[in-house]
């Protein structure tokens, strides 16, 4: 029981009551407080009323102040203005002092509280603002009048706070007054702390039933509106102080209906975590244990069904706590034994007189039962309590073909419902129960069911609740939960389960899905990718480190899987699935056809490693370790070699380029020190990463990997220097000086990376404080220097790289700078020609001077001295004359016998000069005369 005079204290906030009452020396009057019949109080005169009644000479006065309080209500009966709020909520504190000696006061304290539920009187908007701690004030001060030691005052509290939320607008208007806005109390409601005045007000309504029904009647409309309210109401613990009382004497039943509408809003608009810390105890799970078996066995009406599910739904919520005692109060066993009824057949009495109706009240408690289990598997200890309520076997009820339900059974729509939530809560609860998995005979079952899922029956599903999206007119649904059940069973790894598997064929059923799911050209949504994505992942945990298995992934799994790679990159960022597809696709070829010759030889014909390289080139950044990873297993067969290296991607980039540029973004973005050009910039950590350098040196147990160690795995440098490794560092294609002066950093990763191994030992032990022993020091020194001179010895290798290039790219430059000069020059004397040309054609006198300069010339190249056997023919002709001619000119020629003429006398003569002199001049005449000859022109 709280200490009222502790916990309510009158006048705390309004406004302090120390101030000593100036002295009345005669009673006041009617007149004296200017009451008149009509007529508003002001604020002065409530300051009167005040007097009045705290006023030692009249304080005795009842009757006067009765008649007094009449009028004052009389007279606010429309709202309370804002001004007045001080003054009246003093009036409010002294009648409740008044009460406590003379009950006469209770029924004016009533009229005036009911005024208190009336919207607010304002004259200016702006005063919703000014009054705000006034108000906030006043509000709280009622909370604080619960402890007046009357149920009707109490009461009536409670009526004028619900009334905030149904505001009873007055009909009247007051004249220079309007009411604040609707919200305007609930808001202010929030700052003054009244819902944990409240809460806390509980304490002194043990025995006082109606009361505390009102009171559970105004928590529920202050929790329902606001988190704040739900924050307040839980740091009182309402949530325990409620929930430990649900069984307490109950006659109208609204006790259980209000406080479970009051947990339900706690949880919704408060803070989970702290409804359940305060509910996770043995007084408030045994009292919800006995009031939901009561409910189960004797509700009958819609309302008491109702009411159990919601139960049902807060003891959920209090199992996912892990500290709540669910198992040690025998509560979790109870609920267990509800789940499976009636697929289990129990001799429980509990479960003896129990009989579901088929409702949708039952329908809805079946489907939060599933949701309990999966709840209580978080629990280990509750596994025990799996194996002895056959759970599983409960579950399994529902994996089989959705037959025509009977006439008092689960409709069509609910039955397949029931199926996917039982499916969904299988993959969650049969990994824990593995041995009672198998001998359910788990396998046959789901293989069976999804064989009837690929079946041609004219079974269409509903697509109702969430486990049932997309799967309307399909079999989708059960498809999608089968095989996300059975990738859950296959990831345990059990040899046992996954031979069984394999014996009844799974494999070439899962193929055969895969393939038709592949193979479907409508548009893929998220169902479908899921099924493909889990078959995947299913085949490669089977195939894992099995000869047998991957030879029966054959031909027919390499085939999907290429089909699979040619997915369009653009896919991985729609949102829908792609990227994981993709991802258990690599998955799958690293576990289904790596390590097996025959399909590595049918991947390679398929152009596989094309593929593997053309997603790497194109793949988000999170895809490209995993990729490496695959492709470096690949480089074990020889064949993959010559694949790779005639690979060939955008821009003609060979595969070289594309890890020398892989390398460059994993360095960059490992923040690791390279200058502009990518050399190295400190010898000493060639490899260090910027994360590395800021962490400090810890002393760590020989089983645990170092920082230096640790970076190996967790970042792709090492599978690309394996790769590298695999191909060779000389006489790869494509590469650019800036590729080079990288993979001089590649090439000796493994030396780099076996000093910082050693540099992190010796700052190790400097860090313990620990000296070995001197050659060890020595051997630790060379080491350290080894590898020094190793990042400088690459680092001058670099440096000449780049200056050979420089020196290139010089002579290249000089080059061009040439052929830009000799062009200029061509260019130049092509006009000069030209300009000469036309100077000729255009000016006789300069044609006379070009033809004596060539005459000149002539002359000049005849040799001085004659033979005398030689003959020499005239350069010019005067019987030849110049015409303008077309293209075609026919000219006859003229007979060799005939005499005369001048052609005839050199014809003549040509027969008569020796070989040395004339046959020559005859061949070039014969040239000449063939060329005449092709440009159609004849020569007479």
């Amino acid at each position: 029981m709280l200490n009222a005079s502790a916990s309510f204290t009158v006048g705390t906030k309004v406004e302090s009551r120390k101030q000593v009452a100036p002295v009345v020396k005669h009673i006041i009057t009617d007149s004296d407080l200017g009451i008149r019949e009509g007529v508003p109080l002001k604020a002065l005169e409530l300051s009167h009323v005040t007097r009045l009644i705290e006023d030692p000479y009249s304080c005795n006065l009842k009757e006067r102040h009765l008649i007094v309080l009449k009028k004052v209500v009389k007279t606010y009966q429309n709202g309370i203005p804002l001004k007045d709020l001080v003054e009246f909520f003093k009036i409010l504190n002294l009648c409740a002092e008044k009460v406590k000696e003379h009950p006469d006061y209770i029924f004016p304290l009533c009229e005036l509280l009911k005024l208190c539920g009336l919207p607010f009187l304002k004259e200016r908007s702006s005063e919703e603002t000014t009054f705000v701690q006034i108000v906030t004030e006043s509000i709280s001060q009622m909370g604080f009048l619960m402890r007046v030691p009357s149920n009707q005052v109490r009461i009536q509290i409670c009526d004028s706070i619900i009334s905030f939320y149904k505001p009873k607008i007055s009909k009247q208007h007051v004249e220079g007054f309007l009411p604040t806005n609707p919200s305007y109390k609930v808001q202010m409601a929030e700052q003054s702390g009244l819902a944990e005045t409240l809460v806390l007000s509980l304490a002194l309504l043990e025995n006082q039933f109606e009361v505390k029904l009102r009171v559970l009647q105004a928590l529920q409309m202050l929790s329902g509106s606001s988190e704040i309210n739900c924050s307040l109401m839980l740091k009182a613990e309402v949530a325990s102080k409620l929930c430990s009382r649900l069984n307490d004497r109950d006659p109208s039943g609204e006790l259980l209906f209000l406080s479970s509408e009051i947990l339900w809003n706690l949880l919704e608009k408060g803070c989970k975590e702290e409804v359940t810390s305060q509910l996770c105890n043995l007084d408030c799970i045994n009292a919800l244990k006995e009031v939901f078996l009561n409910q189960l066995l004797n509700g009958f009406r819609h309302y008491d069904l109702q009411l159990r599910n919601d139960l049902l739904v807060i003891a959920t919520v209090i199992t996912e706590n892990p500290k709540a005692p669910m198992i040690e109060s025998g509560f979790a066993k109870q609920l267990i034994l509800f789940a499976t009824f009636p697929e289990v057949k129990s001799h429980n009495p509990l479960v003896r007189s129990l009989k579901l109706s088929f409702k949708n009240e039952d329908f809805e408690m079946k489907k939060l039962l599933f949701n309990l289990l999966v709840v209580m598997s978080k629990d280990l200890s509750a596994i025990q309590l799996f194996t002895e309520g056959k759970v599983l076997l409960s579950l399994f009820h529902y994996v089989k073909p959705n037959d025509k339900p009977g006439p008092r059974d689960w409709s069509a729509a609910q039955y397949e419902e029931l199926q996917l939530h039982a499916l969904a809560t299988l993959a969650t609860v049969a990994p824990l129960l593995i041995d009672d998995y198998m001998t359910c005979q788990g396998n046959t079952r789901l293989l069976l069911l999804l064989e009837w899922c690929v079946s041609q029956d004219a079974f269409l599903g509903q697509g109702n609740s969430f486990h049932g999206t997309g799967g309307r007119g399909n079999k989708k649904s059960q498809m999608r939960y089968c095989l996300r059940l059975l990738r859950s069973v296959v990831s345990l790894s059990d040899e046992t389960v996954n031979h069984d598997l394999c014996d009844q064929g799974a494999l070439d059923q899962l193929l055969g899905i895969l393939k038709k799911t592949v193979g479907d050209s409508q548009e893929e949504d998220t169902i479908s990718l899921e099924i493909k994505t889990d078959i995947l992942l299913i085949a490669s945990t089977l195939c894992e480190n099995d000869l047998h298995r991957k030879e029966l992934f054959g031909s027919d799994g390499v085939e999907i899987i290429i089909t699979l790679l040619k997915m369009d990159p653009a896919k991985f960022y729609s949102g829908l699935g792609h990227n994981r597809l993709i991802l258990s696709t690599v998955d799958s070829i690293w576990s289904c056809i790596v390590g097996c010759y025959t399909t590595e030889d049918f991947f390679l014909e398929k152009g596989g490693i094309f593929l593997l390289l053309d997603l790497l080139a194109s793949c988000p950044k999170t895809m490209h370790n995993v990729i490496l990873g695959t492709l470096l297993e690949f480089c074990d067969n020889p064949k993959i070699i010559s694949h790779i290296n005639a690979w060939r991607g955008k821009k003609d980039m060979t595969a070289a380029v594309l890890l020398v540029r892989l390398w460059r973004e994993e360095e960059n973005e490992l923040g690791v020190r390279r200058d502009e050009h990518g050399r190295i910039v400190d010898a000493k950590k060639p490899l260090l990463c910027s994360y590395q350098e800021e962490e400090k040196v810890v002393s760590l147990p020989a089983n645990s990997a170092s920082a230096a160690v640790m970076d190996v795995s967790e970042n792709m440098r090492a599978k690309i220097f394996s790769v590298f490794c695999k191909l060779g560092f000389e006489d790869l294609a494509g590469l650019t000086t800036e590729d080079y002066v990288t993979l001089a950093i590649i090439s000796r990763y493994l030396d780099f990376k076996l000093g910082e191994v050693w540099n992190e030992i010796s700052r190790e032990l400097e860090e313990e404080g620990l000296r070995p022993v001197t050659p060890d020091v020595e051997a630790l020194e060379s080491i350290a220097k080894a590898a020094e001179d190793m990042g400088r010895k690459v680092a001058t290798l670099q440096a000449d790289m780049l200056e050979n290039q420089q020196q290139q790219d010089l002579q290249d430059e000089k080059r061009i700078y040439t052929e830009i000069q000799m062009n200029h020059q061509q260019y130049e004397l092509t006009n000069k020609s030209w300009d000469a040309y036309v100077a000729r054609t255009s000016n006789y006198e300069i044609l006379k001077d070009a033809k004596s300069l060539q005459v000149k010339a002539i002359e000049s190249s005849k040799p001085k001295m004659r033979q005398q056997d030689a003959v020499f023919h005239p350069i010019q002709d005067t019987g030849l004359h110049t015409n303008f001619c077309g293209r075609l000119v026919t000219v006859d020629s003229t007979p060799a016998q005939l005499t005369g003429g001048p052609l005839a006398n050199t014809d003549l003569a040509l027969e008569q000069v020796s070989i040395r002199g004339g046959a020559l001049q005859k061949t070039k005449a014969a040239k000449e005369m063939e060329q005449y000859q092709m440009g159609s022109i004849s020569v007479k």
